[in-house]
């Protein structure tokens, strides 16, 4: 068993709960940090952990926390992007849920650091029984005096306030989150400005996701150093993974960054091998919004070698046989599953989510989900294989957030890697075509 920080206690009975957390050691690092520590100390911990954004881009954390303008005299702000709408990621809501206060105590520990004296937890709005577990932590925590004024009789004050959205994929974009935190339209920003010069009411900010800040208090109380020892390189520390699709044993995985694909996929500790004793085919390593890879290479890399559970690994390659660990939403495809079917589903999902600011992703994502749809019908021909590629890459890049890269990298990858399965639905029209057929590992299957 690997090491673990954010799951360690889980299923503690009554670990929701101040006094069971604290039987634990919890709330140490905010007596710590406030009492014996600058501001820029615990930050200066959290760049020697080495600890990178775990919501999907991987930004060093540290860093980004001293991007902050402490210089103007505004306001500062600390926000958790609790927002979790990347399909297949579910770690942060079961995070939340099963152990609310190493949150609530993250929030307070990087609020201190940053100057922050208001701070926000952004939840997605279909979540509201995960409000609900984090306003009764909060009132606890609020009660001990870790939140309000004078805290621990420091001087040091905090409002913490949880919110959440309306649903809106758009609005896991930090700049869109803002916006929608502010009670407008959830549309992302044009930068700059960053949110570190001006983010909640035009005041610095840094948006953190949940797991990002959940990891502070264990860095703060053990020490960077001591947290950049697990893992490998670049990256540091332990990594929740949402592993899902054909597998024997979908959840809630905290592991150590640096085992292997491998050993995630098929051992009895994970994910326990492929269901029905059948092939690996594809894996979707981060979330929808990555790459797809076929068994070959997210087993190994273009070299040969094992593909780790990292950063670095997982892109070995480049864009023609890498992919990203992004958000740790791990979809499994065995054998049979459709390529094309789960990519029109994804594309269905993008377009729908599109805000529409901007125009290659707002028209480009509901022409690739029309051309997928030919597919599925039977009425696609062999040119709009290239033609999907080819708005894929008028969209890449074109837009004001990710969004847009989201919708093309799926496509693309698919593109590359399965265009087999694409040709068949244009030479088996008819087959195709037929209520519910669809393709599944060479042959006709029908629902």
């Amino acid at each position: 068993m690997g090491v673990k920080i954010l799951t360690e206690h889980i299923g503690t009975p009554g670990l929701e709960t101040l006094a069971v957390y604290k039987s634990k050691g919890g709330y140490a690092s905010v007596e710590k940090a406030i009492k014996t520590m600058q501001p820029d100390e615990v930050t200066e911990e959290v760049k020697k952990s080495g600890l990178r954004g775990r919501g999907g881009a991987g930004f060093p954390t540290g860093m980004k926390w001293s991007f902050i303008d402490k210089k103007s005299g505004k306001p500062r702000h600390l926000v958790c992007n609790a927002d979790e709408s990347e399909p297949g990621t579910f770690k942060d809501r079961y995070l939340m849920s099963k152990n609310p206060h190493i949150l609530i105590e993250g929030m307070i520990t990087a609020s201190y650091a940053l100057g922050a004296n208001l701070s926000y937890i952004y939840v997605r709005g279909e979540l509201m029984y995960v409000v609900n577990i984090l306003q009764k932590a909060i009132d606890e925590a609020r009660e001990a005096g870790y939140i309000g004024k004078n805290i621990l009789g420091s001087g040091y004050d905090l409002e913490l306030h949880v919110t959440c959205g309306a649903g809106a994929y758009i609005c896991g974009e930090e700049t869109a989150l803002i916006e929608s935190l502010e009670g407008k339209r959830g549309n992302p920003r044009i930068k700059p400005p960053f949110p570190a010069i001006a983010g909640v009411w035009g005041n610095p900010t840094v948006v953190n996701n949940v797991e990002s800040i959940a990891a502070v208090p264990w860095i703060v109380n053990k020490g960077g150093d001591e947290y950049a020892k697990i893992g490998v390189g670049k990256s540091t520390g332990t990594k929740l993974i949402s592993a899902s699709g054909h597998i024997n044993k979908p959840g809630v995985y905290e592991i150590e960054l640096g085992i292997t694909v491998e050993d995630f996929i098929y051992s009895e500790e994970y994910c326990g091998g492929i269901w029905k004793n059948r092939k690996l085919k594809a894996v979707v390593a981060g979330g929808s919004s990555v790459p797809v890879l076929p068994a070959n290479l997210i087993l190994n890399t273009v070299n040969g070698d094992k593909r780790l559970m990292t950063y670095e690994s997982l892109a070995d390659g480049g864009f023609a046989s890498g992919t990203m660990l992004g958000s740790g939403g791990f979809i499994v495809f065995d054998e049979t599953a459709s390529i094309v079917h789960n990519l029109w589903n994804f594309e269905r999902f993008y377009h729908h989510e599109s805000c529409g600011q901007c125009s290659p992703c707002r028209e480009g994502t509901g022409w690739m989900e029309k051309i997928l749809h030919k597919f599925i019908e039977g009425h696609a021909n062999m040119e709009d294989i290239d033609l999907l590629a080819e708005i894929g890459k008028k969209i890449e890049g074109n837009t004001i957030c990710p969004l847009g890269d989201a919708a093309a990298w799926p496509v693309a990858s698919a593109i590359k890697h399965f265009r087999h399965e694409f040709e068949w639905y244009v030479t088996h029209k008819e087959e195709a075509s037929r209520p519910g057929a669809y393709y599944k590992g060479e042959k006709l299957v029908l629902a």
